[in-house]
């Protein structure tokens, strides 16, 4: 049988229908993997059994989308990302600026701080627009990302940056929005948070530019 519920009564249960009967820890390294044995209230009433999953610490990140609202320009990063190598495509990846957050970080003072270390880009905490937050992988990774959008002038924007120590190496572009969405049309940007964030400048651009030159 079918039914439909309003968004408005859609959650009908809060985190105390989750019972954590007990956790371990699995793998510590740069990353940690937890196993979880759970159980949660069921839509149709009672609990479910107890469930075993194998959880992704991965930390929480965020996303910075640099945007030039008077050349209508943005800036992307491309830098070496392992996790493409079994696909067998290109891992070179064209990205917005992102990081994780540092013990006691706030998401404002990542967005500023990788904006510097990734693309030399300097970026007010109090000029960030909150774009949204979202899960990258819910089902086995507890990743939660924060996207923000920063007035960025793009006109001598470029070059190699990146941390030694943490091995990175990006090289940092400029293109047009319209170059920019391009790309994502062909397949060319193929990663979650820099397509989830090109997505919402092409909704919202105007009114950046309109905020941001008034």
């Amino acid at each position: 049988m079918k039914t439909s519920i309003s968004p408005e009564k859609r959650e009908q249960f809060n985190p105390e229908d989750v019972i954590e009967h007990a956790k371990e820890t699995k793998y510590q390294g740069f990353f940690k993997i937890n196993e979880y044995h759970i159980s949660h209230k069921l839509f149709n009433g009672g609990f479910s059994k107890v469930l075993t999953r194998e959880i992704f610490e991965r930390g929480d990140a965020v996303v910075l989308v640099p945007y030039d609202p008077v050349n209508d320009a943005v800036v992307l990063l491309e830098q070496f990302r392992p996790g493409v190598i079994r696909s067998g495509e290109y891992p070179w990846l064209l990205e917005f600026v992102a990081g994780m957050f540092d013990e006691g970080e706030s998401a404002a003072e990542v967005a500023v701080r990788e904006a510097k270390e990734e693309a030399n880009l300097d970026i007010k905490e109090e000029e960030l627009v909150p774009v949204l937050k979202y899960f990258s992988s819910p089902g086995g990774m507890s990743e939660h990302i924060h996207i923000y959008a920063a007035r960025t002038d793009s006109s001598n924007v470029g070059g190699v940056y990146g941390l030694e120590e943490e091995g990175e190496d990006i090289r940092v572009h400029v293109f047009s929005r319209t170059q920019a969405l391009q790309l994502l049309e062909k397949g060319k940007i193929n990663n979650a948070a820099t397509i989830i964030g090109l997505q919402w400048l092409a909704l919202n651009y105007q009114k950046l530019q309109t905020s941001w030159q008034s």
